[in-house]
This record gives structure tokens, C-alpha cells and sequence, in this order.
């Protein structure tokens, strides 16, 4: 199932919209079209530890950037990383120099 292991997020159906510029007035045969479309979800394949095992889920990016900002700051996060590559950035170190 296409589906977020931690929250349940799957892909939702909606309507794209595209911006015409008509006459003025609104006339009917000016309008702007609507289209069906799948707004999908953008998944992340990785490997977490549960229960002693690794194991393969699919996150959201939503969820997987809570995950890094939870071991960035040194919190415990709602899954375990089988290999977390992430920068822990120091926090005297400045993001963006100017100069």
C-alpha cells in the first residue's frame, strides 16, 4: 500500500487550476481550465530498527524531516534510523556567511 508508515498520508485527488486571463466581464469560453489530478505523496524508502530488526518502510518527507530534526536537537525520535547520515550542524557555526 502507498502509504506513509509513521502518519498514514496517501495521495489525494483535486482539481489543477491554470491561470488564463480572459476578457473582461468573465466570459464563459475564457475561463481558466480545472483538471482532474493526483496530488501524490513524496515518499522516502529507507531502513529503520524495530524490535531488534531492520526493517524497509516507505516516510513521507514530512515525517523523515522530523526524524532528522529530532536527533539534530538530541530528542528521541518515533523511529529508529537503521543509518542515519545526518549533519549535525554546531550550533556556534554560521548557516549562510555573508561576505
Amino acid at each position: 500500500m502507498n502509504s506513509c508508515y509513521h502518519c498514514g498520508k496517501t495521495a489525494m485527488f483535486g482539481r489543477s487550476h491554470t491561470h488564463h486571463r480572459g476578457v473582461a466581464g468573465g466570459r464563459w469560453k475564457k475561463r481558466a481550465p480545472k483538471t482532474q489530478r493526483i496530488f501524490r505523496v513524496n515518499f522516502i524508502r529507507l531502513s529503520i530498527i524495530e524490535n531488534g530488526k531492520e526493517k524497509r518502510v516507505k516516510l513521507c518527507a514530512k515525517c523523515l524531516k522530523r526524524v532528522r530534526k529530532d536527533i539534530e536537537e538530541g530528542e528521541k525520535p518515533f523511529v529508529t534510523l537503521a543509518n542515519p547520515n545526518v549533519k549535525i550542524q554546531n550550533p556556534n557555526q554560521v548557516q549562510n556567511p555573508k561576505p
